[in-house]
């Protein structure tokens, strides 16, 4: 049965805040100023494709001086959505899916596990489902843990588990790039840098696929406001450090499995974690 929003009580006053800002979005702040949103409903921008309605996923992103950092439904890719996990090949039942591009299975909200907030730190976690029609095949936990913003700096980690229900599912990245997995699509912005970590942090003038870095960042100016933001692969994640997707135009992402099919089974639980850095200038 699915849990209501209003059967789950919003935290008192204190730092870090929840507040549903639409049916389908639920934002927190820190001392009155949007950190996040993460959307539960399925979105859709007017004007864009019905095939790309989803949910599911984290977006806007805001630096702590309030700069939005995500983009969603960008002309180019009007898939790409904030910070997300999903694969582009998913293969269930005998047939092949696409979560990334959202055909032919999507990821949709199932219950609110929890809403925490202290005087250091806010969590949220929340259960959701791969869904192929009304067949579910995965199941999805997400849980944030959002620390206070210091020095123009703010992290949150994030931890993903994945499970299949009832029959294998098995995942795997993009033919020949590899990409696939956790990652964030940026805002338009001006005088991008990226980084990554190959010797003392170098700078990326390429586009990259599948070479391995245990973080990599995005900086540039953001409608005059340089900002950034840079994501850890969990050291304890399998095969790190990972394979990474960089992308000039605006993408970060760490591809997992990458290349090489990874088959989920019931009642044995895939967990991944990273570690989200956003920062501006101060």
């Amino acid at each position: 049965m699915l849990l209501s929003l209003a059967s789950v009580p919003l935290p008192a006053a204190g730092p870090f805040q929840f507040r549903q800002v639409t049916p389908s979005s639920l934002e927190l702040s820190e001392d009155g100023k949007p950190v996040l949103v993460y959307n539960h409903g399925m979105m859709l921008r007017e004007g864009v494709n019905e095939k790309y309605r989803r949910s599911s996923y984290i977006h806007p992103v805001y630096a702590p001086d309030g700069t939005v950092l995500t983009d969603d439904f960008p002309k180019d890719h009007p898939h790409h959505r904030g910070i997300c996990w999903s694969w582009p090949i998913v293969r269930f039942e005998g047939k092949t899916h696409d979560v990334w591009a959202v055909e032919g299975m999507h990821q949709r909200f199932v219950r609110w596990k929890s809403r925490r907030v202290s005087g250091r730190s806010a969590v949220l976690a929340v259960e959701n489902g791969w869904f192929a029609g009304e067949r579910k095949a995965v199941k999805e936990t997400v849980e944030l843990t959002v620390h206070r913003a210091a020095g123009g700096r703010r992290s949150f980690e994030v931890k993903l588990t994945f499970e299949a229900v009832g029959a294998p599912v098995e995942i795997s990245g993009r033919e020949i790039k590899g990409y696939g997995g956790f990652g964030m699509r940026f805002a338009p912005r001006s005088e991008t840098i990226l980084r990554a970590e190959a010797g003392a942090g170098a700078v990326e003038v390429n586009d990259s696929d599948m070479v391995k870095h245990p973080w990599a960042e995005l900086e540039g100016v953001f409608e005059g406001r340089r900002a950034g933001a840079r994501i850890e692969d969990g050291a304890g994640n399998p095969a790190f450090p990972n394979g990474w997707c960089l992308r000039h135009y605006g993408y970060l992402a760490v591809n997992y499995p990458g290349l090489q099919p990874l088959t989920l089974l019931p009642g044995k639980p895939l967990v991944l974690t990273y570690r989200v850095t956003v920062f501006s200038a101060t």
